[in-house]
């Protein structure tokens, strides 16, 4: 299951005897495993044993077995973590089967993996007693779902452009999403608001650097100066100066022209480039609102007001201009 589904599967099916938590998605990971500590421990310090998986080949996987069959102390239920643990087919048929087969009813084995392991690993997600959670990175919709769900639980309604643009403010990383929606919930529940606004999230989250430069295309795009430099002035005011601005104007073009060059839909594209699929999805939209040939000769204009300046021909602010100038009114 996805890991937006797991606390309604958690309330509704109770304790479970093996839990696998899988994907790079941090948030998801620690937020589970809080969960399950919450709902089925009452003494974490005497209930609880965690183990390093990289530590645990052959007959050192002993150890982790046989303190999952360990009785609670004081706990309905004890807990036993192990990270990044990857067994091997022998080892998983050797040591581990009947675990899997007959879990003790009085304990939890909590897997934390980041991944799926390499060839020859046991496919832990197969087996029958095993709960499988999904904490890969989310696509878009998953993460407004999960945001909506959110406020919805504390009694306030966010609706799906509303949702859409604190996860776009956040460049959808799960960490940040969480810490702005509690931020947002505080601040609706002290001035007794039921509903998540659009002007709220415009006021009390600021747009990651990454979406700044993104509107800042944006408006490239449209060929709408006063908004490009309302973007540049408030991004000089968080720490960017015009080199580091020109730099990540490069960046940005770079990738929007490599994914014009790509075929496929996004999940080739992303494959292709090595990046997530969402963001894939999003330099394909603005890569479509340019053509080929202006991608090149933006990444082109911006990179040679880099090498000016490294060449000691420009200074910062003079490149700056000059390329600005050139981006908007080089054909006039």
């Amino acid at each position: 299951m996805k890991y937006i589904d797991f606390k309604k599967f958690t309330d509704e099916n109770g304790a479970q005897p093996i839990y696998l938590f899988e994907g790079e998605e941090v948030y998801f990971r620690e937020k589970g495993e809080q969960l399950l500590k919450s709902n089925f421990l009452q003494e974490p310090t005497l209930d609880y044993a965690s183990f390093d998986g990289s530590t645990l080949k052959g007959d050192k996987i002993k150890a982790l077995v046989d303190a999952v069959n360990c009785f609670p102390f004081v706990s309905a239920k004890r807990m036993v973590k192990v990270s990044e643990f990857y067994p091997n087919e022998n080892d998983f048929a050797y040591y581990l089967k009947d675990l899997f087969e007959n879990p003790p009813k009085d304990s939890i084995l909590l897997i934390v993996n980041s991944g799926k392991g390499k060839a020859g690993t046991e496919m832990l997600s197969k087996h029958a007693k095993v709960t499988f959670v999904d904490c890969g990175r989310s696509d878009e919709e998953t993460i407004k779902k999960w945001i909506f769900i959110t406020c919805k639980r504390a009694g306030v309604y966010a609706d799906g452009v509303t949702c859409g643009k604190l996860a776009s403010y956040c460049v959808y990383d799960m960490a940040r999403i969480a810490q702005e929606t509690e931020k947002l919930l505080v601040y609706c529940a002290a001035t007794e608001q039921n509903r998540l606004t659009d002007e709220t999230v415009e006021e009390l989250v600021y747009p990651d650097a990454e979406y700044k430069i993104y509107e800042l295309a944006n408006a490239l795009a449209r060929k709408n100066y006063s908004a490009y430099m309302r973007v540049v002035k408030d991004l000089s005011t968080r720490g960017f100066n015009e080199t580091s601005l020109l730099s990540s104007l490069a960046s940005y073009f770079k990738g929007l022209y490599e994914t014009s060059l790509c075929r496929g839909g996004d999940k080739e594209v992303a494959a292709a480039l090595g990046i997530k699929e969402y963001a894939a999805r999003k330099n394909r939209e603005q890569a479509a609102k340019f053509g080929k040939g202006e991608l090149l000769a933006l990444y082109e204009a911006v990179y040679g007001a880099i090498s000016a300046i490294k060449c000691g021909e420009l200074a910062p602010s003079s490149a700056f201009k000059a390329v600005t100038a050139k981006l908007f009114f080089s054909n006039s």
